[in-house]
Order: structure tokens, then sequence, then C-alpha cells
């Protein structure tokens, strides 16, 4: 969008995980305000018409109705937990917020590099942004205790991984799926 520019493109204005999207990951989106080829975005607007704030929770009108039904469906991220990961930056601080959705997405990057077996990404993705931490690194950590998966095919160690982080969703009751927006009419 014309005029509309951004320091911090890892999180985004109206509290997606641009750093754990498979877009970005891909580069095929430098994410709100991120330079050439970003998208028009209303909430990008509404920031211009209220002096630019860097996201929308510095704005004393947040929650708007602009959040009416965002949430009901997701982009090529969950869009479920956009609220609470706003309250989770505002508590944390932008800075300690980011340290923690880069060691997320350093776990996404190794199962993205060693249990893909070309069918995973949206799976792993997902899982890594709805998942806590603390849960991906169980995960991970008990990928790593087993040696005798490195020398297993890739589908094998692919199956091993989904399982993991499907017994973790399930504890949390999380799906794993995206959900499609609901069909308006």
């Amino acid at each position: 969008m014309k005029g509309f520019t951004r320091t911090e493109t890892r999180f985004s204005l109206c509290g997606l995980n641009c750093a754990l999207c498979s877009m970005r990951l891909g580069g095929y989106c430098p994410g709100c305000g991120g330079g050439a080829g970003n998208q028009s975005c209303a909430i990008a607007k509404c920031s211009l018409e209220h002096g630019g704030v860097q996201f929308c929770w510095e704005c004393p009108e947040y929650p708007c109705p602009r959040y009416e039904g965002f949430d009901d469906g997701d982009s090529f991220v969950p869009h479920r937990n956009r609220q609470q990961d706003i309250a989770q930056a505002r508590e944390l601080g932008l800075e300690a917020y980011l340290a923690h959705l880069e060691e997320k997405r350093a776990i996404l990057d190794e199962f993205l590099a060693h249990y893909n077996d070309g069918r995973r990404k949206t799976l792993f993705n997902t899982a890594v942004y709805l998942l806590p931490l603390e849960d991906l690194r169980s995960a991970m950590a008990a990928l790593n205790s087993q040696p005798e998966l490195a020398g297993q095919p890739i589908k094998e160690r692919a199956l091993a991984a989904v399982g993991l982080l499907q017994q973790a969703a399930d504890r949390q009751g999380l799906s794993l799926k995206l959900n499609k927006k609901p069909k308006e009419g």
C-alpha cells in the first residue's frame, strides 16, 4: 500500500506472526509494509488514517469493528491465536515476543529441513504457529532422542514428527488444520 511502511515485519500490524508464514518463508510476501509487493490491506489503510501506528494495539480504538469476523477463517497462517498473540506481545514486550518467535522459527526450520516429506509444510507451519513453545521444544527433543530416525526414509521421519505434533495438539485441544473462511450469503 502506497505510503505504508514498517520497520518490524516479523509480527504484523494486526497481530499475525509473519515470521512463521509459509508465504514469507518462501519469499513471496514481505509482510505488511515490507516494501515492494506488499498487498493492499484495510488495516494498513486504517493505520495510516490513525497516524501510522505500528501495531493496532497502539490505537486508542483497538479493538475496533475491523476485527469482527477477521478470525473466522485463516489465510496462510492461522488467525485464531491473533488476539492472544497480541496480548502476549504486549505483556512480554515486543523484543521478548520477537525472540520467542525466532525460537519458534528455528524449530520450524528444523521440521522443514529434516522431517518434511514434501507433503507436510502446511502442517508444520500450522503446528509451530499454534502450539506453545514448550510443546515444540518437547517434540523436537523427542525426535532428537531417537538417533535411529536419522537413517530412516524421509516419510518415516515425517510420520514420527507429525505424530508428536498431533499428540501435543490433542493435549491442547487444537486442530492443526487451517480453517476455511465461511462462505457469505
